[in-house]
């Protein structure tokens, strides 16, 4: 194993100690809560399910119930925020910022204002509940919308301290949550700043492959990693900002490696890995993988079965890792 920072767990690979990411979210709010009286929490209709009902159950009256509205869930966010609160909006990502896209737009991007969209639920690790609740198309949502920030954690611990980070920033913040538990890969003490990448894994010999993942699959592309650690050496990158995307360290690591691979649990298309491409076709033009869902509805499914059936895993990673690289030879 051959992590580039030395405050990564070490027995990452065990996956012994495993949350979902919307856990750490929860954990996040009830931190804010007690630092920030301004910080306010709505939510439709789904406080457990979104980790809110610790915060609610401690500041009621700093909680508002929208119940099944999730276009209003944005709009009065948005008049809270005018009037010096930080809201919070919550549901899960299919509904927000699914079918409130609108009401996020012209309410929130549109004015400014400093509303924190969690949309919980998000990719094909809801599982059981298919493809209307599983939310493919959410990064692209959120990171056409000129003034907005958007998140991915990686882990419970990563959501978090973006969930505290994005409560400081001036303007509107998408962060992205999933429902199923996944390994802790990063500690309290792990560096973590909205905006810019961290290397997470290094090869002792110079990269022939630079790996960018986003979100819960940041653990399989360092499982692809390790299994081909002396056959093709690789970096592998924690992209948990989507936007701005730090294009100093995207450019720099491409540059060096001479090939890519993205990893994201979302469609291809205008995704994280789009976002990649578009600065490496300015900057650094190299061969690119793309692993993501490929224009497809998600389905019902046990969570890891339906990771290796879109063929996201580890395994799927490997082989664009080698893909890539013998597209630039």
């Amino acid at each position: 194993m051959i992590f580039a920072d030395a405050k990564l767990k070490e027995d990452v690979f065990d996956a012994k100690e495993q949350a979902p990411t919307r856990d750490g979210f929860g954990k996040g709010l009830l931190e804010l809560g007690e630092r920030n009286p301004n910080v306010v929490v709505l939510c439709a209709d789904l406080a457990e399910s979104t980790r809110v009902l610790a915060f609610k159950e401690k500041w009621p009256e700093r909680y508002v119930e929208l119940g099944v509205a999730e276009q209003n869930l944005a709009a009065v966010a948005s008049g809270l925020a005018v009037y010096g609160k930080v809201p919070f909006i919550t549901s899960y990502a299919t509904f927000s910022p699914g079918r409130n896209n609108e009401q996020i737009r012209t309410t929130i991007s549109l004015n400014y204002v400093p509303v924190k969209i969690a949309g919980s639920h998000a990719g094909l690790s809801v599982g059981p509940d298919g493809a209307t609740h599983q939310a493919l198309e959410d990064l692209a949502l959120m990171r056409v919308q000129p003034n907005m920030t958007v998140v991915s954690p990686c882990d419970a611990e990563e959501a978090r301290k973006a969930t505290i980070a994005a409560a400081a920033l001036p303007g509107p913040c998408y962060i992205r949550f999933a429902r199923e538990k996944t390994p802790l890969i990063t500690t309290p003490e792990t560096p973590f700043a909205v905006g810019k990448a961290q290397v997470v894994w290094d090869s002792h010999e110079p990269a022939q492959v630079a790996v960018f993942a986003t979100g819960p699959l940041l653990f399989e592309a360092l499982k692809a990693a390790r299994e081909l650690e002396h056959a093709v050496p690789t970096v592998v990158v924690n992209l948990s900002t989507v936007k701005p995307l730090d294009r100093e360290t995207v450019v720099a690591k491409a540059r060096e490696a001479g090939a890519v691979v993205t990893v994201e649990e979302h469609q291809i298309a205008a995704g994280m890995g789009s976002a990649v491409a578009e600065a490496l076709a300015q900057e650094c033009p190299v061969p690119v993988e793309f692993v993501g869902v490929r224009d497809q509805f998600g389905q019902s499914g046990e969570p890891k079965q339906l990771i290796e059936h879109y063929k996201l895993g580890a395994a799927h990673i490997a082989e664009a890792i080698k893909k890539v690289r013998a597209r630039k030879s």
